[in-house]
């Protein structure tokens, strides 16, 4: 039997779903920890398989492994296309729905829970965004072994019936149940194999496609707010929030047509998670990182419209400031994902968060009590969140194989879900120890994301060293 070569030794956007841009040499630290994993992995859980050395005889099961990572993408056609169509329809619901938590927040606030604290309220939507992260510790899996079908379905009727009880409730545990919990399982099941799917038909364009596929999620949480501010003074909260469901199950319907799978699954795809993967300093160091830049990203989003408010600005302003916020996220997600197939998705990443720092410290803190301010800091916040949502996914893709994407991609957010369970009610603390002033919220926002830029760094140096040009 002819040996194998070490898959490392010659990157090709054929060779695998991860390390593809950088010469050989600017990965040996990266490559240390892969063949490391590898070692202590017999069932292959690490990015890349394993190789003998020259003259050796290589199991049937490397033989297999070997043959994934051979793998080639359309890189576009009709059939890829369709499935980033399809993505995009599933995902104007779920991560529209995630993008809209101020409107909701704002309006259940002044209306059915006013005798509620910002903080106990926000912990309504903690549940909801933890959900739909953590409960993807199975789903990644599940999907890398049997695909998105059955996943799309279940989150579409889940989808839609959470919508329906939301329209009735007027209790604080209903809320809780019905969006919080039954909307966090429904955003999972389509959110995740959504953004997975489209990673088996691209590779060179995969910031690109991804990005195009995520602006659902800018253009969801541009339209359902005017919809909502305009149908919640005609027809009221019930209604509208039934409107919204029939509008979701028309989208979500069409998307369980479109979206399907391609790569067969590896040999030993199992339907558990794993956490052996976080043996990998890049990986490991990728989810410290994502997990700041999620507990940062969605206070703003929450709290934006209450801060409008506080400051005096007419409700009409409030409500339409996560329509701006999301205009300016729909260019965050096509734009960098484009650039992040030419200068890497970890260095785009980084690019993103300082900006989003700068959005936060040097904007919202010292000008947000002004109406040029507070536009100008939701524009350019939309378009950094906008940024991240769209680089996250393609930055995970590039540690690992596509075959094994649904799972390290879970797994991460997995971790990434405590973080959104406790970012929103800390945030709400915050704002109640300083009687209502906004001003530590912000700077403990700033002071997150910084946390996460220097991660994101670290990421970058574990993998190609202090070559912070290099291409990753």
């Amino acid at each position: 039997m002819n040996s194998q070569p070490n898959p490392l030794s010659r990157i090709s956007s054929r060779d695998n779903a991860g390390i593809d841009l950088v010469p050989r040499t600017d990965f040996t630290a990266l490559e240390k920890h892969l063949a490391a994993g590898n070692r202590d992995d017999s069932d292959a859980e690490g990015p890349v398989s394993a190789e003998p050395a020259q003259g050796s005889t290589a199991p049937s099961d490397k033989e297999d492994d070997a043959g994934l990572s051979e793998e080639t993408y359309p890189e576009g056609g009709r059939r890829a296309w369709l499935v980033v169509l399809g993505s995009w329809l599933a995902l104007f619901s779920s991560l529209g729905l995630m993008n809209i938590l101020a409107t909701f927040q704002s309006y259940v606030s002044t209306n059915q829970l006013v005798q509620y604290s910002s903080g106990t309220i926000g912990w309504i939507f903690s549940v909801y965004t933890f959900l739909c992260f953590f409960l993807g510790i199975y789903i990644g899996p599940i999907f890398d072994k049997y695909g998105p079908r059955w996943l799309i379905l279940s989150g579409t009727v889940c989808l839609v019936a959470s919508l329906m009880f939301l329209s009735f409730c007027e209790e604080y545990w209903q809320f809780l149940l019905s969006f919080g919990v039954l909307s966090g399982l429904a955003s999972s099941l389509l959110f995740t194999p959504s953004i997975a799917a489209v990673g088996h038909y691209f590779l060179e364009r995969r910031g690109l496609a991804t990005g195009i596929a995520s602006t659902a999620g800018s253009l969801g949480g541009t339209v359902f707010p005017l919809m909502l501010e305009s149908l919640f003074r005609r027809v009221g909260w019930g209604w509208a929030i039934r409107i919204l469901g029939f509008l979701c199950l028309t989208l979500t319907v069409a998307a369980n047509f479109l979206i399907r799978s391609r790569l067969p699954p590896a040999e030993n795809a199992s339907a558990h998670p794993n956490f052996r993967i976080f043996r990998s300093p890049p990986f490991l160091l990728t989810t410290v990182a994502v997990f700041l830049l999620e507990f940062a990203l969605f206070i703003p989003l929450t709290y934006i419209s209450s801060y409008a408010l506080s400051k005096g600005f007419a409700d009409d302003f409030a409500m339409r400031l996560p329509t701006l916020l999301n205009a300016g996220s729909f260019v965050g997600r096509i734009l960098p994902g484009y650039y992040a197939d030419k200068i890497g998705p970890f260095n785009a990443n980084i690019i993103s968060v300082a900006l989003s720092i700068v959005a936060c410290l040097a904007i919202w803190l010292p000008a947000g009590h002004t109406t040029a301010g507070l536009v100008v800091f939701a524009v350019v916040f939309g378009f950094t969140s906008g940024s991240n949502i769209s680089l996250v996914p393609v930055s995970i893709g590039r540690l690992c194989t596509t075959q094994q994407y649904g799972r390290y991609y879970a797994t991460c957010y997995t971790i990434v879900s405590i973080a959104c369970l406790i970012g929103i009610p800390i945030a709400g603390q915050i704002l109640s120890a300083n009687h209502g002033d906004y001003w530590g919220l912000i700077v403990f926002t700033g002071v997150i994301y910084a946390g996460s830029l220097a991660a994101f760094i670290a990421t970058k140096v574990s993998a190609v060293g202090w070559r912070l040009w290099d291409k990753f």
